[in-house]
């Protein structure tokens, strides 16, 4: 299936190294191209949880998000999800459309974890009868609080149209991941999305999709594979990451 998901992708782009970045944030760095509506997006090895007060640096850290967000845009694309992926670049390197990023990150909860249990006394694991979705205003110096469709109004980040397009959209998601990942013996139990505009104004899916934003546990064992390792110090943090990449290579 990797060949196949690969062989979407035609454009393979040269890249520069010696460029000062637009942007840099936690784990990636964004880089002008030659062409102004195609970024670089550069993974980083950095680590960091709790708002980055926890903060490490695993060796391959990059590389291992780059190759499984490629692997699950590709298969998104085919399924006929829009995303800002132009082509391949390097190793830890992505070939990007540029995108005004939308200040409204989407969660989607299929199983009680993380921030949901500490909010509401759930106990994790408890897998809830429809999926839960909740936005986030993109805010580090806030610390990405909880908001509504109201608030996302009123404070100019959505429109109540474009607000019920996140939501649709992250859910169509849900449900294409939830089958990708359970093919390769993968729980999917929450995970993070961005969303961003095109110059055209169509919006699609933007940023990574990762264990650094998915939640994802070994289907039989229960064993957590992604930056939970690192968030709660279980240790094999990059063992996780390639366990996730060999298996969805795999499938």
């Amino acid at each position: 299936m990797r060949d196949a998901l690969l062989a979407l992708t035609d454009e393979v782009w040269q890249v520069s190294e010696v460029m000062t970045p637009l942007y840099e944030g936690k784990a990636k760095r964004l880089y002008a191209t030659d062409d102004p509506e195609i970024l670089r997006m550069e993974f980083k090895d950095e680590a960091t949880a709790f708002n980055a007060e926890k903060k490490a640096i695993f060796e391959n850290k990059g590389k291992l998000n780059k190759a499984i967000t490629t692997l699950i845009y590709q298969m998104l694309e085919e399924k006929g999800v829009k995303t800002h992926l132009a082509g391949e670049g390097d190793e830890i390197n992505l070939m990007v459309r540029k995108v005004e990023i939308l200040l409204v990150e989407v969660i989607v909860r299929n199983v009680a974890a993380g921030s949901f249990c500490k909010r509401t006394g759930v106990a994790e694991g408890t897998e809830f009868k429809k999926p839960i979705v909740e936005f986030s205003y993109k805010s580090d110096e806030l610390g990405d609080p909880l908001i509504n469709d109201d608030y996302a109004r009123e404070m100019g980040l959505a429109s109540e149209e474009e607000c019920a397009l996140l939501k649709r959209d992250a859910l169509i998601v849900n449900e294409v991941l939830i089958d990708f990942f359970a093919k390769s013996g993968l729980r999917l139990i929450d995970f993070k999305i961005e969303f961003g505009r095109l110059s055209s104004g169509e919006i699609v899916l933007a940023d990574e999709v990762s264990p650094d934003t998915c939640r994802l546990w070994d289907a039989k064992t229960g064993e957590k594979l992604d930056k939970d390792r690192f968030r709660q110090d279980l240790g094999g943090v990059m063992e996780g990451y390639q366990e996730v990449l060999r298996r969805l290579s795999d499938s």
